[in-house]
């Protein structure tokens, strides 16, 4: 239980509502423990009234005690139908608090993991499949929501029944009572074996479950690749046999969970024969009445349903520490890269990194080996090199998605360590390498942090417009049927890879940060409309600090400086004209593409 000791802090929040669910259980259960003691003086009752008629059949008394029998019934039956209205408002009550507590703990927890995911860097996404971050905020959070409604409200119902009933069912007769809950002992021992097995397999289960989740999240997200290659049958006969696996284990929990009815209800049954047999003989021996053993076994039946639930409630209570041990694994998670101040910072855009190098954790690549370089105010900075030279991790680390192993970075001369980590993000424009598309409408996309979300106002609406032109897309979105309105679908599979680039130069150039990151997002488009956006973003970065991280010369060429990188360190550096008279690698770069563009 110790992982579900987590919880106690939204127990505590909602005390007051879980303390009137008790005290409507209580009352509850008080009121059907009294219907009961009346049947018990109906059955007595009735036997007096069956000997006074034997003694007086014939008589003058004889319809008096048959009006006084039906009277008396007839107010029982009064009785036993207030009682059960009133029982039932007072369920009613319980539910809709104790029920309603697990609906506010389940929408708090699922707020707390999502804030904790949105805290978490880029190295937690890289080691965790999404499919498992899924589950733990879906599937495992219901598994605990089950515990925190059901499973709790039925085993405060059960411990109060039986305080209340075994209060009851002793000062009736105490031999009586030993008797009859000589069963629970043993049931509890075989309960106690039953519920250790179910935890392991719920673990398992849940596990399994986030393999399913991660396989489906990757056939969809990639279904164009995978009818590409014609692997449609392969990627079923995978996901059927993650799913095999699941049944497996599954069913293994089925059969552990299928043990308690048999074992809880021989209990009733056990129960009602002792009642009977030694009743019975309590009875011969005038210590009871006839009505006791009557309402012995209502007691019996009382407690039938509460610890018929305890199988359920117990394997309810195995998923939760199952799922609630996974879900603290996520929220015990520190993040590596942590704000260190709320201060405001105003950035200016200079940036500096002295002898910094980087190696990715998930991959334990080394990105960048002691690279040195410096981006004076309102000038820009590009970066070319081959594939896997480290141009993208320089880019992660301005914006801080990582921290280096060794070495500084600084933004106006403030260590990035110590810079208000939101302040330096909301002030830094970045489009990244790998563009990611919001299934939204295109004017949502391009808004998306820069406005607060929900209908645009007329200005902001137009100030979308200017960058989409900036970025050279306005009149593809103007030719699509609902132009800026129009839904680009899940991560913008509705749209070309150049228009995709486009709208996420749109994105951030309507940021106008005062730093801004171009990470080879021009690949995608032809030449002639690249060489449209660079004009405009000449006068774009104008008063801005930029960084443009390319493969193509003809991106970068005018820039104020260039770096080449080479296995994660810099091998030239200085202007397009420097660069070409030293010949070195840029230069064969240079030469290559021009040789390229000349054939085609």
């Amino acid at each position: 239980m110790k992982a579900l000791f987590y919880l106690n802090k939204f127990i505590l929040k909602y005390k007051f509502k879980m303390f009137w669910g008790i005290v409507f259980i209580a009352l509850s259960n008080w009121l059907s423990i009294y219907p009961a003691q009346i049947f018990r003086n109906v059955i007595d009752v009735v036997m007096e009234s069956v000997d006074l008629l034997n003694n007086f059949k014939n008589t003058k008394f004889d319809e008096a005690i048959k009006d006084l029998f039906i009277t008396s019934a007839l107010w029982f039956g009064v009785g036993l139908f207030i009682f059960a209205i009133a029982r039932g408002v007072f369920v009613f009550f319980m539910r809709q608090t104790i029920i309603m507590v697990s609906r506010y703990i389940e929408y708090d927890l699922k707020n707390e993991i999502y804030n904790k995911y949105q805290q978490l860097d880029i190295s937690f996404y890289k080691n965790n499949n999404t499919g498992d971050i899924m589950n733990r905020i879906s599937e495992d959070v219901t598994n605990v929501r089950m515990y925190l409604g059901p499973a709790i409200m039925y085993t405060i119902n059960l411990i109060i029944l039986f305080v209340l009933v075994i209060f009851t069912m002793v000062n009736i007769n105490l031999e009586l009572s030993i008797y009859v809950l000589l069963p629970l002992p043993v049931l509890t021992i075989l309960i106690y074996f039953v519920s250790r097995r179910m935890t392991r397999l719920s673990g398992d289960v849940q596990g399994q479950l986030s393999k399913i989740y991660n396989k489906t999240q990757e056939t969809f997200a990639g279904v164009r690749v995978v009818k590409a290659y014609t692997k449609e049958k392969q990627s079923v006969e995978q996901f059927n046999a993650e799913a095999k696996l699941y049944k497996e284990k599954a069913l293994k929990l089925a059969l552990a969970d299928s043990m308690f009815s048999p074992l809880i209800f021989i209990l009733p049954v056990l129960s009602t024969v002792i009642t009977v047999f030694i009743g019975g003989m309590e009875v011969i021996n005038g210590n009871i009445s006839y009505g006791n053993i009557a309402e012995f076994v209502i007691y019996i039946n009382l407690l039938t349903w509460p610890v018929a639930s305890l199988g359920w409630v117990t394997s309810l209570t195995q998923k939760a520490i199952a799922s609630q041990r996974r879900i603290n694994q996520f929220l015990q998670t520190p993040s590596k890269i942590v704000n260190p101040t709320n201060d405001p910072f105003a950035v200016k855009g200079e940036v500096e990194f002295k002898n910094v190098s980087f190696t990715y954790p998930e991959s334990g690549i080394k990105a960048l080996i002691n690279v040195s370089f410096k981006i004076p105010l309102q000038t820009s900075l590009a970066i070319i090199g081959k594939t896997g030279s480290g141009k993208t991790t320089i880019a992660l680390l301005i914006n801080r998605m990582y921290d280096p192993d060794a070495g500084e970075i600084f933004i106006d001369d403030v260590n990035i360590k110590n810079i208000n980590l939101n302040e330096l993000r909301k002030q830094t424009g970045m489009v990244p390498q790998e563009v990611f598309l919001f299934s939204d409408t295109i004017e949502g996309n391009i808004a998306f942090g820069s406005f607060s979300g929900g209908e645009l106002s007329d200005q902001e609406r137009e100030l979308v417009v200017e960058a989409a032109k900036k970025a050279a897309i306005h009149d593809n979105i103007c030719s699509f049927p609902s132009a800026y309105k129009t839904i680009i679908g899940e991560r913008g599979i509705t749209l070309s890879g150049g228009q995709k680039q486009r709208l996420s130069i749109a994105r951030a150039l309507l940021k106008s940060p005062k730093i801004l990151v171009l990470d080879d997002c021009l690949s995608a488009v032809d030449t002639e409309t690249e060489e449209a956006i660079l004009n405009s973003l000449k006068s774009e970065t104008q008063g801005k600090t930029a960084l443009i991280i390319s493969h193509r010369v003809s991106s970068i060429k005018n820039c104020n400086q260039i770096i080449v990188l080479n296995q994660g360190t810099i091998i030239e550096q200085g202007n397009h004209e420097q660069l070409m008279e030293s010949k070195g690698l840029y230069y064969e770069l240079y030469q290559t593409q021009l040789l390229e563009e000349g054939k085609s």
